[in-house]
């Protein structure tokens, strides 16, 4: 008996879903599908240029699951690329999640967000001083 598949935790989930070369109509196109875990993997792997085991572990999923996943995705991207296939982004085994940091400026008392693995901050966007913490306001009293 297969093991069931572990959902991967996605944290990007564009509305695009569908792409296709220029010129050519649809009727005429053939396809191949990438799953959306696929298309994680790509983001964090080439886009945003993650060790397959850091990308793995931000996808809840081992090191070598991460390398077969994403061999998987740059096979299917290569075969649109190089036979001028259309891409159809659907599907797979994956569970949206919410991965940003909230940031408390001391100094300017300004509130906000950071997507995980975009490293830490170097200043406040609103008044660019350094003196903050990660947290919400109500931690800076406990």
């Amino acid at each position: 008996m297969v093991r069931p598949q572990k959902d991967r935790m996605v944290a990007f989930n564009p509305e695009i879903s569908y792409f296709k070369p220029r010129g050519i109509p649809m009727i005429d196109l053939d396809e191949v599908c990438l799953t959306v875990d696929q298309r994680e993997a790509i983001r964090l792997s080439d886009l945003l240029g993650m060790s397959h085991e850091d990308a793995g572990r931000r996808m809840g999923v081992s090191r070598a699951t991460f390398g077969r996943i994403i061999q998987r995705a740059r096979n299917a991207v290569a075969d649109a690329l190089i036979n001028g296939k259309a891409i159809n982004v659907e599907g797979g085994s994956y569970k949206i999640v919410n991965h940003t940091r909230v940031f408390y400026c001391s100094s300017c008392n300004h509130e906000w967000e950071e997507p995980f693995g975009t490293g830490r901050p170097t200043c406040c966007p609103a008044c660019k001083e350094n003196n903050f913490y990660r947290g919400k306001k109500e931690d800076q009293t406990k």
